[in-house]
């Protein structure tokens, strides 16, 4: 019997923590580096208008980006998020307000990035 409950429990558990895995999401919204983020008054605005060359700058590019997305949340890049943001900032044509596409999982406020895309609204 108490094998029964045992094997039970241990069915439970383990299904419990297959069902809570991180889903994955995808977020657009502006890319901003995280030392301009915190110190926003208005980040909204702030993230609209950010410039590209100011997101380069050393201490902007070592304190990491973030996505201020369409929800009014701010999400933090995890490192790999970082590269491919230093990445993107050097090639890209914007000059401000990049937008962005992070698909990835998300973790309190941070998002832990597969895959980091500029996105470009079509013009009629």
């Amino acid at each position: 019997m108490i094998r029964k409950v045992f094997a039970l429990t241990t069915i439970v558990l383990l299904a419990g923590v297959l069902f809570a895995q991180d889903k994955t999401v995808t977020i657009t919204g502006n890319l901003m580096d995280n030392a301009c983020a915190e110190s926003a008054k208005d980040i909204g605005a702030r993230a609209k208008n950010h410039s590209t060359s100011c997101a380069m700058m050393d201490g902007c590019e070592k304190s990491g980006y973030a996505v201020y997305a369409a929800d009014n949340k701010l999400y933090k890049l995890d490192d790999k998020g970082n590269d491919l943001a230093a990445g993107l900032l050097k090639s890209t044509q914007t000059k401000k307000g990049l937008k962005v596409s992070v698909e990835g999982t998300v973790n309190g406020d941070t998002i832990k990035v597969n895959k980091l895309t500029e996105v470009t609204d079509a013009v009629n």
